[in-house]
């Protein structure tokens, strides 16, 4: 992925509110299923990480992204970006992206 693109979805998710949350348990098969979910119907999603969590974000971001084949975007503090596109997803023109709906 292009660093430009990269910073285009970044400036998108901005405003988006966490949609997975890991918590003290860590990264669970549920966790990733609702990851995987998450981005099938969305492609630009927000992780929170549960502040009890003992482990780095940067390596959950890592872990999660490989475990779902979805590109890291960026991890600010606990929270982390993922995107993954979905070629399934047929948005109508002039319809807005499917992380906007």
């Amino acid at each position: 992925m292009k660093g430009s693109e990269r910073a285009e979805l970044r400036a998108e998710a901005h405003h988006l509110d966490p949609t997975v949350h890991v918590g003290h348990g860590g990264l669970s098969p549920s966790v990733i299923a609702s990851l995987e979910d998450a981005l099938r119907t969305r492609e630009l999603v927000k992780v929170k990480l549960a502040k009890q969590a003992n482990v780095k974000p940067k390596e959950v971001a890592e872990a999660l992204a490989l475990s779902t084949g979805a590109d890291v975007i960026q991890v600010i503090g606990r929270t982390a970006t993922l995107y993954k596109r979905n070629l399934d997803l047929k948005p109508k023109p002039g319809a807005p992206p499917a992380w906007r709906r």
